[in-house]
């Protein structure tokens, strides 16, 4: 199996088998992911070929994400491979609850403009709600679990030195990608994007 995430500042892939991680790459790039993903696909044994493809859908970068799903369905054409799409902030979660097993976790991460992806998520790692954008005074207003996950759960926990959380910062992991539960893998590969993209659409303005 090849997992490919994009979807963060980070740019990672992993090689998979029987469970077991071949080979990883993690970078922290901030932006080009088109020009290192497919190199780095290229270094993996094998040239990284597969007979499955995980890749993130986001939330996220809206480039990042659009730039490994592209690259997935092109290598799943290419290589008759199985392309499943996996959330990105349950990636996270998952990582985390590796850590601290059966907690419940909220993450956190870098949305766009000033706001934050916030998600809850159970402990099988299973969302109990849906990810959403929202400004650090929000994202603080709603109730938090006792775990917080991802690069800017610090920055929540500090919003309120009462809140008794157990912070576990970082950014999503290729490596992490056997963690998931079965049940988020999707064949859909539709991106979540978490909010409303930042341009409008021609069609509408010529509508409007």
């Amino acid at each position: 199996m090849l997992a490919i995430e994009t979807a963060s500042e980070a740019c990672s892939i992993a090689l998979v088998e029987g469970g077991e991680i071949i080979a990883h790459e993690h970078r922290l790039i901030g932006r080009g992911h088109a020009e290192a993903l497919v190199p780095m696909i290229g270094a993996l044994p094998g040239k990284g070929q597969s007979e499955r493809i995980l890749v993130s859908l986001g939330p996220g970068s809206f480039t990042g994400v659009r730039i490994g799903l592209a690259t997935a369905r092109a290598l799943g054409f290419a290589w008759h491979a199985e392309v499943l799409g996996y959330p990105t902030l349950a990636l996270i979660a998952a990582a985390a609850q590796a850590a601290r097993p059966r907690a419940a976790v909220t993450v956190c991460v870098n949305g766009g403009h000033g706001e934050w992806f916030v998600q809850d998520f159970g402990p099988e790692g299973l969302p109990l709600d849906q990810a959403r954008s929202l400004t650090p005074a929000a994202a603080r207003s709603r109730p938090c679990q006792t775990l917080l996950a991802g690069n800017r759960a610090s920055a929540l926990a500090a919003l309120d030195p009462a809140l008794p959380a157990e912070v576990i910062e970082g950014l999503p992991d290729a490596r992490s990608v056997p963690l998931l539960p079965a049940a988020l893998l999707t064949p859909d590969l539709a991106p979540i994007y978490g909010r409303a993209p930042d341009a409008t659409p021609m069609a509408e303005r010529t509508t409007a």
